[in-house]
């Protein structure tokens, strides 16, 4: 059943039985165009045919669908959206990919993701970091440097003019405390509690200063027992549901050969002849059922009883490779060696450490060894 109608200088409105007002019009094109939605009062109605109205004097007016559409496909994209494809296009690690996205879905998301980029001001910026809170700064600085990443590649892109990210060190995260590194005496202790198979494993982390994935994908092949070489050259990624991932090391400045320090060179070789199956790619610290890589959890089990034995809590395993990094340093290590043994750098530090040699290595090893037997000499 037909509304009533009313007839006006332009356009027509119709109260259609549902009590809404349908609104339309005879464009410049002869056809009739109706509004995308019904209103519920009429004024609104008859606000968008005014509208309406002065866009059909214009030589290059569209009809309203066609209108939407360009617009739609011209609209800046939300900050979710851009943020999806900046994620996509980064050429990281599977965990580093990880954390992007989750920063992205629960600290950004949820108060900017729905903004469109140039909707982004420096206020809004500033409001959201305050909402984050100081209870994990942390977290707090990673969300605001991914932020301050996603609309630095926008401004490069040209989506929008200049980033709104103004807040001085805010993408620089501050440990509450700083856990000291082991001592030797410590680091003995820790050492002695762990299971003979696992021994290896923290001698490699302190003394070798290797990352955690890094150890665990160690392989017969990668210890050049004649030179007293560890080639670190691929890693183990976990995330959290999937199985590990072997893959690079954490950055180009990954791939390294360590030398290993004399006194711990014994240790490394009765741990192949106890654990390690005689093939070239034998895992040297393989999972007792899945033959796969060793699980964190499992190292993690024997790990903490070790620690508090020693009296540390508080000391994380990825802080033995702190303690080996420290050590090395007491030995004697340059920064450009201690960049080089670790593998710790960023793109620009892998640049200009390049040059550190194998040699200086081998002389920091066995300074190790000497540091440890408490040989001064």
């Amino acid at each position: 059943m037909a509304g009533k109608q009313g007839k006006r200088g332009f356009g027509r409105i119709r109260k259609l039985p549902s009590g809404f007002y349908q609104a339309g019009y005879v464009g410049p094109d002869d056809a009739t165009h109706y509004a995308e939605t019904t209103f519920e009062a009429k004024v609104d109605a008859e606000a968008w045919l005014t509208a309406e109205h002065r866009l059909t004097l214009d030589p290059g007016w569209l009809p309203p669908r066609v209108r939407r559409d360009y617009e739609e496909a011209n609209r800046p994209p939300s900050l979710s959206e851009y943020g999806q494809g900046w994620i996509r296009s980064r050429d990281v690690q599977p965990r580093t990919r990880a954390l992007y996205q989750g920063l992205l879905d629960k600290q950004l998301a949820p108060d900017l993701g729905a903004l469109t980029l140039p909707a982004i001001t420096p206020a809004i910026v500033r409001s959201w970091h305050t909402r984050l809170g100081p209870n994990r700064p942390t977290q707090r600085a990673h969300a605001y440097a991914l932020l301050k990443s996603i609309l630095a590649t926008a401004v490069n892109e040209q989506v929008i003019a200049s980033s709104p990210c103004m807040i001085r060190g805010a993408g620089v995260g501050r440990r509450r405390s700083r856990t000291e590194p082991a001592t030797l005496q410590e680091l003995q202790i820790i050492t002695d509690n762990m299971p003979d198979r696992l021994r290896l494993a923290v001698l490699l982390a302190a003394w070798c200063g290797l990352r955690q994935g890094e150890l665990v994908e160690l392989r017969r092949r990668d210890l050049d027992l004649a030179e007293g070489v560890v080639h670190v050259r691929r890693a183990v990624t976990r995330l959290t549901g999937e199985p590990p991932r072997v893959g690079g090391t954490k950055s180009a400045a990954g791939v390294r050969d360590v030398a290993i320090p004399p006194h711990i060179q014994e240790e490394v070789e009765r741990h192949l002849d106890r654990h390690v199956p005689p093939a070239k790619d034998s895992l040297l610290f393989a999972g007792r059922d899945s033959g796969q890589q060793l699980a964190s959890s499992t190292l993690y089990r024997w790990f903490y009883p070790a620690r508090e034995a020693a009296g540390r809590k508080d000391l994380r395993w990825h802080d033995l490779r702190h303690t080996g990094a420290t050590l090395a340093a007491l030995a004697g290590a340059t920064l450009p060696d201690l960049m080089n043994r670790l593998g710790h750098s960023t793109v620009g530090a892998a640049m200009k450490y390049q040059h550190a040699t194998q040699g200086r290595d081998k002389i920091i090893a066995e300074a190790l060894s000497r540091l440890a037997k408490g040989d001064e000499g």
